[in-house]
């Protein structure tokens, strides 16, 4: 084998390293903003991948060995670059969805309602409480912020609401959310879409009497239908094609008998939210604002429903 040989680059190592600095570039320059906000997990991974893929660069363009891999450590080799591949490829898809403008000037305090950003929650506190407090996961991949016009609607009737911000906008790998509920007073949990699965699986275990689930879009994962101490309401759109009205057709003898659905006639799944269209979607027949106002109206009424704080 020639020197010229021995310098040539690994194409595929190279093809590699640089999906793994391109695409997690891809997906954060637009979003700098949301990732810059919110929980810190999914830039820190876009991060570690930019420096991988460098390294892998690198590597691919340094002098080959002069002895040639044994079958194993060719297999290893091909395997870390499939790897990197798909690294890159499920970096970039869990990508979120940015708030809107609206949603964004939302995130301000006034006299009704005092709002605290952090990258782990942000709190809409009502000046006078008078409600069950209000904690909600968002859905898969929509920056939590998203969230804020419905959640200071409702917190400026009387509850105290909490976004959380999870690990790659996965609600699944948010952490408990229970420093976040009052002792001693109401409370209801509550999600939009994969965001309402993990509030029906936190609520899966002991109680206390009276605490409200509140579904957006979204259905139980396991039975909840023997269950006496929960008040759950379910508001769902009937022009949803991710959460569809077959879907929740279906999960209702998951639920207890006395449950209460909310059909937002004409809304979608995205409607649940101010982060634009959702690809997958039905079409809207009704605008963002009658939509969410029929959101806020039923979730009030279901935070109104546990009583009222102490």
């Amino acid at each position: 084998m020639t020197t010229a040989q021995h310098s040539r680059p690994r194409w595929l190592r190279l093809a590699a390293g640089a999906f793994l600095v391109v695409f997690p570039l891809l997906a954060a320059v637009p979003r700098w903003d949301v990732l810059l906000a919110n929980n810190p997990v999914y830039p820190l991974a876009l991060a570690a991948a930019v420096v991988l893929g460098a390294g892998l660069v690198v590597t691919a363009l340094l002098p080959q060995e002069s002895a040639q891999p044994g079958a194993l450590r060719r297999a290893l080799r091909i395997a870390a670059t499939a790897g990197a591949f798909a690294l890159a490829v499920v970096l970039f898809w869990l990508a979120p969805f940015p708030a809107s403008p609206e949603a964004l000037a939302a995130i301000d305090s006034d006299d009704a309602v005092t709002i605290t950003d952090t990258r782990a929650t942000t709190t809409y506190e009502p000046t006078d409480p008078t409600a069950a407090t209000f904690v909600l996961y968002p859905g898969a991949r929509v920056d939590p912020r998203a969230y804020a016009v419905l959640a200071r609607r409702i917190a400026e009737s009387g509850s105290p609401v909490t976004v959380l911000k999870c690990p790659l906008d996965l609600s699944l790998l948010c952490s408990d959310p229970t420093p976040h509920l009052p002792d001693g007073e109401p409370w209801a949990i509550g999600g939009h879409s994969l965001g309402g699965v993990s509030a029906s699986t936190f609520v899966g275990g002991d109680v206390p009497p009276g605490t409200g689930l509140v579904f957006w879009a979204s259905y139980p994962l396991s039975d909840l239908s023997d269950r006496t101490d929960l008040a759950v309401t379910s508001i769902h759109a009937t022009q949803d094609k991710l959460t569809t009205l077959l879907d929740v057709s279906l999960s209702m003898p998951k639920l207890p008998p006395d449950t209460v659905y909310v059909p937002i006639k004409g809304a979608v799944h995205a409607h649940f939210g101010d982060y634009g269209s959702q690809p997958g979607d039905g079409e809207p027949e009704i605008s963002q604002d009658e939509a969410q106002a029929q959101i806020v109206e039923a979730t009030v009424a279901a935070l109104t429903g546990l009583g009222a704080t102490t």
